[in-house]
């Protein structure tokens, strides 16, 4: 539904759930700034997803800010997009309870990422962990989103938000715009360097599995200089090899090459040539957001500024949409 001023509005969030990886980056960070001229765009720091699990109170305080200074070093403008805190905006947990109420268990239950975390922190499958994608559709629903920019891996929820808005519409009339996910191919999915049938993650135990965007240039090289290949020597994407199917990927985003140039540019060369021209490549791509993010992290005081704008700006938007929702489930406002 377009805002005020007739554009479509776009939402993502990412969660300050530890360092960003080149997957963040490449699959989603990096492309939320082509839409900053053309939507009413909002990008959150998630904090109250990331309570599903576990933090200590002192480094999500601190990656939260972290998460907003990257979310600007990657291009964001805070005078073009509304940048800001999830827990800030009470709106958010307010109508994802109302969207409980408006999802099946046997949906939630579905959730292929509830399997995966439940999995990985058995001692704390706690509720929150279980509907939290009824949060993730109101986060979305809550601002009428036209568009997602969405990792695949997020797809389902995303199909979940607009199964939900679509089952409260029927009942109650249109109330939410049913949102369009946007999902870049040519990055769909960066994998892990030492293990390349599985996604990179920023909670990979084995560090040289993950290429995190703050990463010094000498730590970049080092991590690429790891990567698993495959056992032939020649450099072609193909899906019987997944390991430089995975760094043509990386290298291919990070420098605009097709597949067909790559495989030309190292037609006869060695991995070990191949892995030190993904690296560097990687790590000069990295080195400007790296030096932004150094100095915005520095202003303390102007990260917080960019929070309270951002949640201001939300709130009034936010709250348009909850008024609604309560008058037409009947509640008295």
């Amino acid at each position: 539904m377009p805002d005020q001023n007739g554009k479509k509005i776009v939402f993502s969030g990412v969660q300050p759930s530890g360092n960003l990886t080149i997957g963040n980056y490449l699959g989603a960070i990096k492309n939320f700034s082509r839409f900053s001229d053309e939507y009413k765009t909002f990008y959150c720091v998630v904090d109250l997803h990331s309570i599903t699990v576990r933090q200590v109170p002192a480094e999500l305080r601190r990656r939260t800010y972290e998460t907003l200074a990257l979310y600007m070093a990657c291009g964001l403008d805070e005078k073009k997009n509304t940048l800001f805190v999830q827990s800030h905006v009470p709106a958010h947990a307010e109508l994802g309870w109302i969207l409980d109420c408006y999802t099946m268990f046997g949906e939630l239950s579905r959730m292929t990422q509830f399997k995966d975390k439940s999995a990985k922190n058995a001692e704390n499958i706690n509720a929150g962990l279980f509907t939290y994608p009824s949060l993730m559709a109101a986060d979305i629903l809550l601002y009428q989103t036209d568009v997602v920019p969405v990792g695949i891996d997020q797809k389902q929820h995303l199909e979940l938000a607009r199964d939900v808005a679509m089952r409260f519409n029927q009942i109650y009339s249109d109330t939410f715009t049913v949102p369009e996910g946007y999902i870049p191919t040519e990055t769909m999915k960066i994998m892990s360097l030492s293990d390349p049938t599985s996604k990179m993650s920023k909670s990979d135990p084995n560090q040289n599995s993950v290429v995190y965007i703050l990463d010094s240039k000498d730590d970049v090289m080092r991590k690429f200089k790891r990567a698993v290949t495959d056992s032939d020597s020649t450099i072609r994407y193909s899906e019987d090899k997944p390991g430089v199917s995975n760094l043509m990927t990386i290298y291919r985003a990070f420098t605009g090459k097709s597949f067909e140039e790559i495989e030309r540019e190292f037609d006869g060369k060695g991995y070990g040539d191949f892995k030190m021209a993904v690296g560097e490549a990687c790590a000069d791509g990295l080195a400007p957001v790296r030096d932004e993010f150094a100095r915005l992290i520095a202003d303390k005081a102007h990260l917080e500024a960019v929070m309270k704008a951002g949640a201001e700006e939300a709130a009034f938007y936010a709250r348009k949409t909850l008024s609604k929702v309560k008058r037409k489930i009947g509640f008295v406002v």
